[in-house]
């Protein structure tokens, strides 16, 4: 009796875990819990300017904007290089991953916008 009361137990758990999972999928829903989760998620959604110097890296390289939204979304933040404490606006040093392991920007977030300061080749 108990090892069919565990078995249905598993056989619900199981198809609700799936249905879960699609409906989720569905939504574009994220589960940002991390720091820099959290932290590149409130910079992408603000309206994002470029500086000048910012400006002139985009034109003379090969680096696009399409790129520079790959480090804001899978980026990693640089909290030792950061001031996310500085008032009015906080300031990340993002580095990019992988391939765009070698670029890294410096982001000031401010109430309603994201301005990229620099942008950086190493």
């Amino acid at each position: 009796m108990l090892l069919k009361r565990i078995g249905y137990f598993l056989i619900g758990v199981s198809i609700s875990s799936i249905g879960v999972y699609f409906f989720w999928q569905k939504k574009n829903a994220t589960f940002d819990y991390g720091m820099d989760a959290r932290t590149l998620k409130t910079i992408r959604i603000k309206k994002r300017i470029f500086s000048e110097d910012a400006k002139k890296v985009l034109q003379n390289s090969a680096i696009d904007t399409l790129k520079i939204a790959t480090i804001l979304h899978t980026g990693d933040v640089d909290f030792g290089k950061s001031k996310p404490r500085q008032k009015p606006c906080a300031s990340y040093y993002i580095t990019g991953k992988r391939e765009l392991e070698n670029v890294s920007l410096y982001v000031t977030r401010c109430d309603s916008t994201a301005t990229i300061e620099k942008i950086i080749m190493n």
